[in-house]
């Protein structure tokens, strides 16, 4: 059996406090099939962010010529995976707020047949420190995406995400600023499974976060506005193309067996 190339990307923008940190936690040896690579998509960082990376082990380093965007960063990420000759892309924030170590947890219904697209969500799971404000416009986004989906999500801003290669290929993110809203609703539009899986969260200690609240408040409602216009094409997706052997039904974890 052909092994699977799981490519891990973190956009990255001054976050040399703790990306060290999030690539050493990154698994990389949990299934015999599966092949992890890791590589950092520098949004024009100021700071020691990129040698700190390469001295904790990433693979590959993108740099952008200028700090672009959250959103900008994600899809140069989603385009190196795909060059990189990636069968799976993992995105995870640089800032140490997601788990890493759960990242297998992420990639199971992938590697199961049964998502074609994952979101690690932090209200089925855990949570420590959010502040109101931001649980609060969460709670309303996501309730946004839910309605125009017709489909229920307990958490669309996350911030770890798995895709399928076709996902990849076809994944559409319109503006810049950010991407959390318009890639779920462009990907299920086009007919991708998305399911969410239950991770562990805990706020930022170190850095300084992508997204202002005022800013998300004022740019986010537009693009999903222009996503909801968009006239989209289904997509036959290819719903085994990443279908392992000994995935754990149990504990919704890969063995290493």
């Amino acid at each position: 059996m052909k092994k699977q190339k799981v490519i891990v990307f973190l956009p990255a923008y001054n976050e040399e406090q703790s990306i060290g940190e999030v690539i050493r936690n990154i698994p990389r040896h949990f299934h015999p099939y599966v092949e992890v690579k890791v590589l950092v998509i520098d949004d024009g960082s100021t700071d020691r962010t990129v040698e700190v990376a390469r001295n904790a082990g990433a693979d590959y380093v993108y740099r952008m010529e200028k700090n672009s965007g959250l959103g900008a960063a994600v899809r140069q990420g989603l385009r190196e995976c795909l060059r990189l000759g990636a069968d799976i892309g993992v995105m995870i924030d640089a800032d140490n707020e997601y788990p890493a170590e759960q990242i297998p947890d992420l990639l199971v219904p992938i590697f199961k047949g049964e998502a074609d697209y994952t979101m690690g969500s932090r209200f089925l799971g855990e949570i420590r420190g959010m502040k109101w404000h931001r649980r609060l416009g969460n709670y309303c986004f996501t309730l946004l995406q839910s309605l125009l989906l017709r489909m229920w999500i307990y958490d669309g801003q996350s911030g770890m995400r798995a895709f399928s290669r076709q996902a990849m290929e076809h994944a559409d993110i319109i503006h810049d600023y950010n991407y959390a809203q318009v890639l779920t609703l462009n990907l299920v539009r086009k007919g991708f499974r998305m399911k969410e899986v239950p991770i562990r969260y805990k706020v930022r200690t170190t850095g300084q976060s992508f997204i202002k609240f005022g800013a998300y408040m004022t740019a986010v409602l537009p693009a999903i506005w222009q996503e909801m216009k968009r006239p989209i094409q289904r997509v036959e997706v290819d719903r085994h193309a990443h279908v392992l052997p000994n995935v754990d039904e149990k504990e919704t974890f890969l063995r290493a067996t």
